[in-house]
């Protein structure tokens, strides 16, 4: 290949290897083995969130490698670095589960830090386990410097009685073995075989949410994030997405050229039509504020109103990501978006071509099975509902995806609980009625801290066969694997004397997602009352370290649970400096 005239005087590498000033600096690389020409060739950040946490991040050091070819191939020196994930389910049901948000931050924060530090020109980020996505397109938008992203890939289903499994049928196995349904021995012969192999849950959790949102945004490569993470043929899209980013680099094109309001939209649409996780009313507008636009939850849900839910996937349906993978994957789905109006075609990818002219070399076609076409869909509205009333004047969200229209309306008393174990005891030991909308407040970003996801609880509710009998909201989070009528992200936070912070056992609860209503029988008077004598937020123990700082920081849910005033008050971007 040609070397490529890469002007230096123009990269933030120029700080860290040109010039008689920067012989110490260079000594360093030398250090390491690097030629003359590899210390001034582009230096491009390889950041990945490899671990042995989980096996959504075991495969992610070896595709690193691939994609280190592509930069060397096309002319530039790959730097690797990894930053921290926390795995969703392995903290799942207990204290840990507060550090799952917060990581979110923390990935953004290491990788800006990381390119920062070092001098870095360009990034492919890899990234396996929910968070880990939104937060390494996070540090990309923050950054601003040419970028590529890809998904680790999922994983592949398990086989139980000859049926598919993923991980969500283990928690929900909790549930029917703690109301006798199952026997220790069938328990663990299931956690046996649930999980086969390395990659992400393989249900449209929120790790396959956000990997689809990954290349419908056009931040990563048409069809990269389909493959599962044990297909070696994941390593082609690897090393394209190395060349991809030196190809960036010498168009000039930027993360921000690319992420804008239209294609947040096109991103919106892909949740809503696949029945992906609530939590991309929370990630779409944080990675929007990088950018400097404000796509805030309501936008997230009112794209969600029009867009049909036409591919059948876990936890509402019946397929995994390795299905769709085979059915044609997101290219395939975005051409069925596209028929029926619903896609802003002319929106840039790191492809350096617009999503229309990727999407006109697709030749798939809807399968009809995993995938419907958009005309014959599940439901003529999305599979995640925005909800908003006196309950939630800063808005809620809902998956239902697989639900009936008569699911999406529930009338009945609250019962309260202060936070997730309560309520996880009370369910666990039947201390809850059938028609009754379980409560679970204290759980916000703030107040939490860190918004914990409640699958503990709904998947012994759905175990037990009462997932379709109550109703649960929260002002933290659902797990992507979450089912049942399960409203989250209710705003304010119980935390800031948000309606739900005010409840009392008994209260009459009124959730219709067809209306998009959630609203307590309460006057505006009453709750002015009972605001009038709130006794304050609820104690934690959490008085310093981490969570105490992202408690300090964060935000509202709303605007993302954010914890810095983002693109809108910058004073430089990083990539000009």
């Amino acid at each position: 290949m040609l070397k490529r005239p890469f002007d230096k005087t123009k990269l933030p590498s120029r700080h860290v290897t040109e010039g008689p000033a920067r012989a110490p600096h260079r000594s360093y690389y030398y250090a390491m083995g690097m030629s003359e020409d590899e210390i001034h060739q582009p230096l491009i950040g390889v950041a990945t969130c490899w671990n042995e946490a989980a096996p959504c991040n075991i495969s992610l050091n070896r595709q690193a490698q691939a994609v280190k070819l592509g930069v060397r191939e096309a002319m530039g020196t790959p730097r690797e670095f990894t930053t921290i994930t926390v795995t969703d389910g392995i903290a799942m049901g207990h204290e840990g589960m507060r550090s799952s948000l917060a990581s979110r931050e923390a990935i953004a924060d290491t990788v800006e830090l990381t390119m920062r530090g070092h001098c870095y020109d360009a990034l492919v980020g890899l990234a396996g386990c929910d968070k880990s996505l939104p937060g390494m397109m996070m540090s990309m938008l923050r950054l601003n410097v040419p970028s590529v992203f890809i998904y680790g890939g999922s994983i592949m289903p398990g086989k139980f009685k000859g049926q598919d499994v993923t991980v969500q049928d283990v928690f929900e196995a909790v549930g029917r073995h703690q109301a006798g349904a199952n026997t220790d021995e069938e328990l663990k012969a299931l956690e046996k075989v649930a999980c086969p192999s390395a990659g992400a849950c393989g249900g449209q959790f929120t790790a396959n949410t956000m990997a689809c949102v990954s290349e419908a945004i056009g931040l990563a490569l048409l069809n990269s994030s389909g493959a599962p993470a044990p297909y070696e043929t994941r390593d082609q899209y690897a090393t394209a997405s190395g060349i991809a980013v030196m190809d960036l680099l010498e168009k000039g094109i930027r993360p921000r050229d690319i992420v804008t309001r239209k294609s947040l939209e096109n991103a919106a649409r892909i949740v809503a039509c696949t029945g992906g996780s609530t939590n991309a009313g929370l990630h779409l507008p944080a990675m929007a504020h990088e950018a400097g636009i404000e796509f805030l939850l309501d936008d997230v849900c009112e794209i969600f109103k029009d867009t049909p839910y036409f591919v059948d996937l876990k936890p509402g349906g019946q397929y995994v990501a390795k299905d769709l993978y085979e059915a044609g994957g997101v290219p395939v789905v975005m051409k069925e978006l596209r028929k029926a109006g619903l896609l802003h075609e002319d929106c840039m990818t790191v492809s350096g071509y617009s999503i229309g002219e990727e999407l006109d070399k697709i030749e798939g076609e809807a399968d009809g099975k995993v995938i419907y076409t958009v005309e014959n869909p599940l439901t003529k509205t999305g599979g995640v509902v925005g909800l908003k009333g006196n309950l939630a004047p800063e808005g809620a969200i809902v998956k239902v995806a697989g639900m009936t229209e008569a699911e999406q309306v529930f009338t009945g008393p609250a019962r309260v609980f202060e936070c997730e174990e309560d309520a996880f005891e009370a369910v666990k030991k039947r201390e809850y009625k059938e028609g009754e909308v379980l409560v679970i407040r204290n759980e916000g970003p703030s107040g939490g801290p860190g918004m914990r996801e409640m699958l503990a609880t709904t998947a012994a509710l759905s175990g037990q066969g009462m997932g379709k009998k109550v109703a649960l909201i929260t002002d933290g989070r659902f797990s992507g694997a979450t089912r049942g009528f399960c409203v989250g992200h209710v705003g304010p936070e119980a935390a800031k004397a948000g309606p739900i912070g005010l409840l009392v056992d008994g209260d009459v609860i009124t959730i219709n997602a067809i209306t998009g209503e959630i609203s307590v029988d309460l006057s505006d008077e009453d709750l002015a009352e009972r605001k009038a004598n709130w006794k304050g937020p609820r104690d934690t123990i959490y008085a310093s370290g981490a969570l105490w700082k992202y408690a300090q920081l964060v935000g509202d849910t709303y605007r993302g649970a954010v914890t810095h005033p983002g693109a809108e008050k910058e004073k430089h971007i990083y990539a000009d400096l």
